[in-house]
C-alpha cells in the first residue's frame, strides 16, 4: 500500500464530549496527500507535479457573510449555506492549491493556453475532487459527518452561477479577497484551485485579515492586457466574453480546458502583490 493511502487510516484525533478534528491535523493530512498522491503527478508530461502544498482556512457558519451571498448581486438566492448542505453544520474547511511554478512559468506567452495548464486544470480538478472525497474521509473514518459541495450531487450551475462558490467560501474563510478579473488573490497568490468541506464540529474561524472584497487587487491592469478574448477591463469581467473563449478552448483541446492567462505573468500569480505594503505600514507603527 503506497504511503499517501496508507495513513488515511491512522487518524488521531480529540474527544471534548464530541468526537473533533484538530484543524492541524487536517492541514498535516492534507499536506501529506498533496505531496504523496500519485494523483497529483502528470505522467505524460515527464512527470509533472500539478499543485504545491496547499492554504487552509476556516468559516464558521453563523457568520452573517453566508446569508450575504444568497442577494443577488453577490451569488444569489439559489447559494445554499453551510447548513442547507448538511444539518447540524458547524464549519467550513476551506483550501487553496496553487499550481507549481512549471505549470504557471509555462503559461506566460499570449493566446490559448499551454498544454501545461490545460493538464493542470483538467487533471488538476480531478485531484482536486479526490482530496476533497480523501478530507470527507478522513472525518467520518473520525466519528464526525462531513460534506463536499463540489462533488455532491446536488451542486447545480445554471447560467454560470453555482449554488456553492469555492471563491465566496474563501472568501469568508479568510484566505483572501477577489481581483479584477474576479479570481481570488491568496498569500499564496491567485494561480490554483479551491476546495472546501462542510463538517459537523466546531473549528475555530480563520481571521479574515481584509474588510474590502477586492482589497488584495492593486489594479495594475496588467490582467486586462493579458485576457485572449478582451474579456476583462477597468470596470471587471465579462462572464459572457470569458465562458465563449473557454467553449472555444475546450472545443479546440477537448476533453481539457482552461485559460488562465489572467493568472500568470501578473502581480498576483504567486503572492499577494499588497503584503509588502503592509509589512512596511506595520514596521512603520
Amino acid at each position: 500500500m503506497p504511503r499517501w493511502a496508507a495513513f488515511r487510516y491512522s487518524i488521531p484525533i480529540r474527544r471534548t464530549g464530541v468526537t473533533t478534528l484538530l484543524l492541524q491535523t487536517i492541514k498535516e493530512k492534507l499536506d501529506d496527500y498533496v505531496l504523496n498522491s500519485p494523483q497529483n503527478i502528470v505522467n505524460e508530461l515527464e512527470t509533472m507535479r500539478i499543485y504545491d502544498q496547499p492554504l487552509v482556512g476556516v468559516a464558521g457558519v453563523e457568520d452573517a457573510l453566508w446569508k450575504k451571498l444568497k442577494d443577488t448581486d453577490v451569488v444569489g438566492p439559489q447559494h445554499l449555506s453551510p447548513q442547507e448542505w448538511l444539518v447540524g453544520a458547524k464549519s467550513v474547511v476551506s483550501y487553496f492549491l496553487p499550481y507549481t511554478q512549471r505549470i504557471r512559468r509555462s503559461n506566460c506567452s499570449e493566446g490559448f493556453p499551454s498544454t501545461e495548464w490545460l493538464y493542470g486544470r483538467y487533471e488538476g480538478e480531478m485531484f482536486n475532487n479526490a482530496l476533497c472525497s480523501f478530507v470527507v474521509d478522513l472525518i467520518k473514518k473520525a466519528g464526525g459527518r462531513a460534506i463536499a459541495p463540489s462533488i455532491d450531487k446536488r451542486l447545480t450551475v445554471v447560467n454560470r452561477r453555482s449554488n456553492w462558490s469555492e471563491r465566496h467560501v474563501a472568501f469568508i474563510a479568510g484566505l483572501g479577497t477577489f481581483s479584477l478579473n474576479r479570481s481570488m488573490i491568496t498569500s499564496l497568490g491567485s494561480a490554483g484551485r479551491f476546495g472546501s468541506v462542510i463538517v459537523d464540529f466546531e473549528l475555530e474561524p480563520t481571521q479574515r485579515l481584509y474588510k474590502e472584497f477586492d482589497e488584495y487587487c492593486t489594479k495594475c491592469g496588467v490582467c486586462i492586457d493579458r485576457c485572449p478574448p478582451q474579456a476583462i477591463s477597468e470596470k471587471g469581467k465579462d462572464n459572457g466574453i470569458c465562458s465563449h473563449f473557454l467553449d472555444e478552448v475546450r472545443e479546440r483541446y477537448k476533453p481539457r480546458y482552461g485559460c488562465g492567462k489572467c493568472q500568470t505573468s501578473v502581480p498576483c500569480e504567486d503572492k499577494n502583490p499588497k503584503e509588502k505594503v503592509y509589512e512596511s505600514m506595520m514596521a512603520v507603527k
